[in-house]
């Protein structure tokens, strides 16, 4: 209990010493007669608001300790009331729970009470991250007419044998956690360990873009372990959805890991053992303008002033923007496996070259870092080069420092070329960035499971013969990073990442129970006639310089009474606006030259985002009023 309360405050930037809020209490009836229990927040009874709905598992008390989107304890500031729901079963709602619960019935209900209200202005929009994401989706299909728009952070509505079962491996440290959380869900999936009728009807209950008729910005990060169900929700989203939305979706994406315990959270400054202060608090700016456009009816041109996607590009520091992911016009890149542990832009040239490991499964390669969710794990980037390339189980191949800055977008696939003396084992593959000091920070990872290279069905079991090369491929997640000049590209191969992954025992026996655990060696071949590789999509622009930052500058920041912004000349810049904190326009002008000065004395202390406009993007830089 005390860890979540931790969590809670992470997440909402806020000390353990605050002053906590006082919310009215409620019970909710919903139509089954069943009562949720619920806190309110109400900045002024006088006037009837739009409202934000939150529904957790994870206990509403907390936030009581501040609420988000910037509002924290400061609850007269905001132009929304909150409204923060127990999950029926969980916590002060347990003893709602029902066989069969239908969470989405139990939001529209609680939508319905919301609008009954004498402080509602019948407007709703909904927002939180993970778990508090997917109740958003399971709202919004039964499309109650107060629900006007919905931010999910970090969760897509899916339930994918590929998500708990990647390349047909089970995903142990993930279902840990969400057992811990008391989702229970362990026993269900570890029955299920192949693809058959359940999966099949499990996924397609779960599918329901064609459902959605409201706006939603989605926001995601590259080190979170629903990066690839999320981009693929989005297109179905932009689709399938109600025709008179479908334009209006957007998706943002971050520098971030998943969150939920410790300091790396969706929209913070420091992520693992790396910090990007270019994309801190961005998640909750655009959450705020999105709001305001649809709650407030700002005038803040949401849906024309932002992009479909606008995603972080690691490595440059800079946001970026897209209409469709990867985007178009990219060329390939090929690095091929080498026999001195390279990775080469030439194809190999001797007939013979292969490199081997010895796995043994008591000693599994340890999960350092990465796209993880148990609270006893690292999550998000971190050092490899340590504790998990020092080892003698592992081969490492790598680039030489690279002279030019080198661009991966979208998903990078591994080709391998592999044997091994035992009937079943697993490869496992990191992708990592190593720095001029050495350090091999992590970027993603995969694993596949040799059995199910014919498909993942109990007919499609098919063991490995001893000796025989087999050809496997390995889609890794979604990235958008650049690898720069002074750095190094790395892929890291071993048979095992513990605990993110469950090691595979060797025996060919029934899995993910206890047995013979034998040692493999396993082997990879990169030579003329078995080619190993890994293949990306990359922006040739680059390749013979560093992408720049912005060229739109802004000072001082913090501002007192005058702030100026430089702008590049070669940038045809028309206007711009100031937007607050709500997501709403308080100022707009025209471009002056190079260099504009502008007075804000008379702005509110606080955050603000400069939108500059031109005739071919729209730039936004943030800044403090002191």
């Amino acid at each position: 209990m005390k860890m979540l309360f931790i969590i809670i405050l992470c997440f909402l930037g806020l000390s353990s010493f605050a002053q906590p809020l006082t919310p009215q209490t409620v019970s909710i009836q919903m139509r089954d007669s069943k009562f949720l229990a619920a806190d309110i927040y109400i900045p002024d009874t006088e006037e009837a608001r739009p409202t934000i709905l939150i529904q957790t598992p994870y206990n509403k008390l907390y936030y009581r300790y501040g609420l988000p989107l910037n509002v924290g304890i400061n609850l007269s500031s905001s132009p929304y009331n909150f409204v923060i729901v127990d999950w029926r079963g969980f916590y002060a709602s347990a003893a709602a729970a029902v066989s069969g619960m239908n969470r989405g019935q139990d939001g529209y209900d609680v939508i319905e009470w919301i609008t009954q209200q004498e402080w509602s202005n019948g407007k709703v929009g909904t927002w939180g991250p993970s778990a508090l994401g997917k109740i958003q989706y399971e709202t919004a299909r039964e499309q109650h007419p107060a629900h006007i728009c919905a931010v999910p952070l970090v969760a897509s509505p899916e339930f994918l044998y590929q998500t708990y079962y990647p390349y047909g491996v089970y995903r142990k440290e993930y279902v840990d956690q969400l057992d811990a959380l008391g989702y229970g869900m362990s026993a269900t999936l570890l029955a299920n360990p192949h693809f058959n009728a359940t999966w099949t009807y499990i996924e397609n209950l779960y599918f329901y873009p064609d459902r959605f008729k409201i706006p939603m910005l989605l926001i995601g990060g590259w080190y979170d372990h629903n990066i690839i169900e999320m981009v693929k929700y989005f297109d179905d989203m932009r689709e399938l959805s109600d025709i008179s939305v479908r334009d209006e979706h957007k998706f943002l994406i971050g520098p971030w890991a998943h969150g939920g315990f410790g300091m790396a959270q969706v929209g913070t400054e420091q992520q693992g053992e790396l910090f990007f202060p270019e994309a801190a608090e961005w998640s909750t700016v655009k959450a705020l303008e999105f709001f305001a456009y649809y709650l407030l009816d700002a005038d803040n041109a949401w849906p024309t002033a932002n992009p479909s996607i606008q995603y972080f590009q690691m490595g440059d520091m800079i946001w970026k923007q897209t209409e469709i992911w990867p985007p178009e016009g990219l060329t390939p890149r090929v690095y091929y496996l080498t026999s001195e542990g390279g990775l080469d832009t030439n194809e190999p040239t001797i007939p013979n070259g292969f490199s081997q490991i010895v796995y043994d499964p008591r000693d599994p390669s340890p999960t350092v870092g990465g796209p993880t969710l148990r609270q006893d794990l690292q999550q998000g980037p971190y050092d490899q080069s340590l504790e998990v390339e020092s080892r003698d189980d592992i081969l490492v191949f790598s680039t030489e420092v690279l002279a030019e800055p080198i661009m991966v977008l979208g998903k990078a696939t591994v080709t391998l070329h592999v044997s091994s003396d035992r009937l079943d084992t697993d490869f496992a593959i990191r992708l990592c960035d190593v720095y001029p000091d050495n350090r091999s920070m992590i970027l993603c990872d995969n694993i596949f499971r040799m059995r199910f290279r014919d498909g993942f069905t109990v007919n499609d079991t098919n063991f490995m013969q001893i000796g025989e090369i087999y050809e496997i491929e390995i889609v890794m997640p979604d990235l958008a990073h650049t690898f720069l000049p002074g750095h190094k590209i790395r892929l890291d191969v071993s048979s095992s990442n513990y605990p993110r992954f469950d090691n595979n025992l060797n025996n060919g026996g029934q899995m993910y129970v206890s047995g013979d655990t034998l040692i493999a060696t396993n082997k990879v071949y990169h030579n003329s006639e078995r080619i190993s590789k890994i293949e990306f999509l990359s922006d040739e622009d680059t390749k013979n310089q560093i992408v720049k930052k912005s060229e739109i500058k802004i000072y001082p920041n913090p501002a007192n009474e005058n702030l100026i912004f430089t702008i590049n000349e070669d940038i045809d810049a028309r206007y711009f606006e100031i937007i607050n904190i709500t997501g709403q326009v308080v100022f707009k002008g025209k471009i002056a030259g190079c260099e504009t000065i502008l007075n804000i004395s008379d702005l509110n202390q606080g955050t603000y985002i400069v939108r500059i406009f031109s005739d071919k993007e729209i730039e936004s830089l943030r800044f403090e009023k002191i």
